[in-house]
Formats: structure tokens, sequence, C-alpha cells
């Protein structure tokens, strides 16, 4: 049980804090979604890969 706290409401704050982690991954997930969809994003990354592609190293065989 959490220090300070008793029994119920322990259990409330990990319900709480369960709840803020669901909605968390879900702003995210649909932050991805959306990014992903996006043109002009899609289009920014594959100029990086790019870039990145021709500063790269080779690697040895």
């Amino acid at each position: 049980m959490r220090e300070g706290l008793n029994e119920s409401e322990a259990v409330r704050a990990a319900l709480q804090e369960a709840a803020d982690r669901r909605r968390r991954r879900s702003a995210l997930r649909d932050e991805a979604a959306r990014l992903a969809a996006d043109p002009v994003d899609r289009a920014a990354i594959a100029r990086v890969a790019v870039d990145m592609d021709e500063i790269a190293a080779d690697w040895p065989e």
C-alpha cells in the first residue's frame, strides 16, 4: 500500500495513474498515426533518410 494512504485511497490513486497512462499512450498513438498519414511529414522523413545515407560511413564487409 502507498505510504500515508489508506487502501481505498491507494486503489483510487492507482486507478487514476493507470487512466493517465492510457490517455498518454492513446495520444501518442494518435499523433503517430497523424504524422504517418501526413505527406509533408513523410517527405521530410524521406529527405532526412537520404541525407543520413549520404553522410554515413561505409560498413566494412
